[in-house]
């Protein structure tokens, strides 16, 4: 699958439904069919309904993609593979208007596939940051509604990040005294998150959230630092200092993440603005091996929560709503699927 670096080469890996199902059938049972009523083996599959897979024991029918990002789509898998690969490989990503262009499909399905793929980027037992981490705050414009973005009529969304600061030759981080410079260095894994404040309980909740106890912390002498436990603080008076002169990486992660948010989605919107944060997130820190990051994306997937339309609109489904009448239409592109 990694050898398959160019969207040509991805589209005939995965050129129909078929191969995109087998594909997903050695991700969810490497070991072979496990059925998650009885646990027993034995299956067979139904040729009406490829990805299901009936027990020869319970009788129960499980889809291949129950419980994953694709749960209950309407959409063939070549589609998701497709949006995946995209999303994963392109240096930028892709916003839900250019993913519409590039696979056909309306705009309101690519929104959809761009989130539950988003939401995927995110592992929640991921490692925490650890070994000399740099921590600073900044500000990123965000806009409202569909109106064309106007920087001087933007709000603001103050973001918090942190990243780890590794030396060139050994590829892994050395504390040094305090207020030593640490030349010869590069970033390695990053943090981002929305907060509400510069509060110290905002600081503090984003560090312990985040980073490993007993690492050394790079701040700019902000006055929430001094105040955790558990960590080496070196702080970094900027003073009349240029900011990203003090503390580069973070700096930089930072001018990245602002001009792909501009770039991309020409400013983010409030109300999704961690799940984009992740996905920066999530291809920054596989930037030099984007091209395998389709793998890890369905890996994750797979053991995510599988979330609704309405899941991701942060709306009660009017479906589930006492007294609705059936004859109502709703925006949907999603049907019935066994879970398990």
């Amino acid at each position: 699958m990694a050898a398959a670096r160019s969207l040509a080469q991805f589209q005939k890996a995965f050129s129909d439904e078929a191969k995109c199902v087998a594909f997903m059938f050695k991700r969810r049972w490497p070991d072979g069919f496990d059925c998650p009523a009885c646990g027993k083996r034995r299956f067979a599959t139904l040729k009406s309904r490829p990805r299901l897979y009936e027990c020869l024991d319970c009788g129960r029918q499980t889809s291949v993609t129950a419980g994953t990002a694709m749960h209950r789509s309407r959409l063939p898998l070549t589609t998701w593979f497709w949006a995946a690969h995209l999303m994963t490989t392109h240096s930028n990503g892709m916003s839900a208007l250019q993913l519409q262009d590039q696979l056909g499909v309306t705009y309101k399905t690519a929104w959809l596939l761009t989130q539950k793929l988003r939401r995927s980027m995110f592992d929640p037992d991921r490692e925490p940051l650890e070994g000399v981490v740099e921590i600073d705050q900044t500000e990123i414009p965000f806009r409202e509604g569909d109106t064309f973005f106007e920087s001087g009529n933007a709000g603001k969304i103050l973001v918090i990040g942190a990243v780890e600061v590794i030396e060139r030759d050994t590829n892994k981080a050395k504390p040094r005294r305090k207020h030593a410079k640490y030349l010869d260095t590069r970033s390695g894994r990053i943090r981002l998150a929305m907060i509400a404040d510069n509060s110290a309980a905002s600081i503090e909740a984003f560090v312990n959230a985040n980073v490993k106890r007993g690492t050394t912390l790079l701040t700019d002498g902000h006055k929430s630092f001094p105040g955790l436990k558990g960590y080496r603080h070196d702080p970094r008076v900027v003073g009349k200092m240029a900011a990203h002169i003090v503390l580069p990486w973070i700096h930089r992660a930072f001018s990245l993440m602002k001009r792909w948010s501009l770039g991309t989605y020409h400013g983010l919107r409030r109300k999704h603005v961690d799940t984009y944060l992740n996905e920066f997130v999530f291809r920054y820190n596989r930037r030099f091996y984007r091209h395998v990051s389709f793998e890890t994306l369905l890996g994750l997937a797979a053991d995510k929560e599988p979330a609704s339309y309405w899941d991701l609109i942060k709306r009660d489904n009017p479906r589930k709503s006492a007294g609705r009448s059936a004859a109502t239409p709703l925006p949907h592109i999603d049907e019935p699927e066994s879970t398990g």
